[in-house]
């Protein structure tokens, strides 16, 4: 019975040093973080790695073990490792452009740069601590998280997403027919840019309010140069003297006409037929 119950005893404290460590894996939390698009500005501090992926996608699947494993050294490396679902998270996905999945982003100190290298924990690790972000070029400003262009896109795609749930909640739920659902976006489209259009031209008036007031402006009115003037002036002077001649020389014929007056202007006198046959 002795020696029966000995390996028992000794099993059951294997068990129960085990338990302890089975609930403390079971209970441990994971070491990637869970960004959202409400605190994407916490990638402008410190380093970062970011995967960004979804849940439907194979490779995104694949990468997961890696990722948690290369997570447990973000303490030792002094570098946070976070990831993205860009099906619930579109704000983020637009900021970033991704296009492919897992896509891989380096970010510190408000420099990303993208990851292109073997997806492994041992070449994650080296990624960090060789340093070897630093012969990858950093994305443009212009295109970079924080700037204008891609903020823009970022609310684009929130938007995208907020079309895409206002559709299914009203095909779904409501239950009117997906063709209604598309002729209320486009009305509300039509409205949108009715409305858009009235405020910019109220804000062009607004701006702008002296081309309402503008004076017409006449050719007559203009100042001419100097030598359009004398030239102008000569013009008129030779006109003046061409009519003064014509006039003269109207003068002179009507003249001449009085005084060598025409036999054909003289008056007949006439002849009466009763005389003329007396005669005879």
């Amino acid at each position: 019975m002795a020696a029966g119950g000995r390996p028992r005893a000794l099993l059951r404290v294997l068990l129960f040093l085990s338990l302890p460590a089975g609930a403390a894996a079971l209970g441990k939390r994971s070491p990637v973080k869970v960004l959202s698009d409400g605190m994407w500005r916490e990638l402008l501090q410190g380093e970062w790695m970011v995967e960004f992926y979804a849940p439907w996608c194979p490779a995104c699947r694949d990468l997961q073990p890696e990722w948690e494993k290369f997570a447990e050294w973000g303490e030792d490396l002094e570098v946070s490792i976070a990831k993205v679902d860009v099906t619930e998270q579109p704000g983020l996905s637009g900021r970033f452009i991704i296009t492919a999945l897992p896509t891989i982003y380096h970010c510190k100190d408000g420099e990303f740069r993208r990851y292109q290298g073997a997806r492994t924990k041992t070449d994650f690790i080296n990624f960090i601590s060789d340093q070897e972000w630093k012969s990858i070029e950093p994305v443009s400003s212009w295109f970079g998280p924080s700037s204008f262009l891609m903020s823009s896109m970022s609310a684009l795609f929130q938007l995208s997403m907020w079309i895409r749930h206002c559709h299914s909640y009203l095909t779904e739920n409501v239950g009117i027919p997906v063709w209604g659902s598309y002729a209320l976006f486009a009305l509300a489209t039509l409205f949108m840019g009715l409305i858009l259009g009235l405020i910019m031209v109220f804000l062009a008036d607004c701006i702008c309010p002296w081309k309402r007031h503008r004076p017409p402006q006449y050719p007559h009115s203009r100042k001419l140069a100097p030598e359009s003037a004398q030239l102008l002036k000569k013009l008129d002077e030779e006109q003046e003297a061409d009519e003064e001649d014509i006039s003269d020389d109207e003068m002179e014929g009507e003249e001449v006409a009085s005084s060598n007056p025409s036999p054909n202007a003289l008056r007949q006198r006439p002849v009466n037929p009763a005389a003329a046959v007396d005669k005879s």
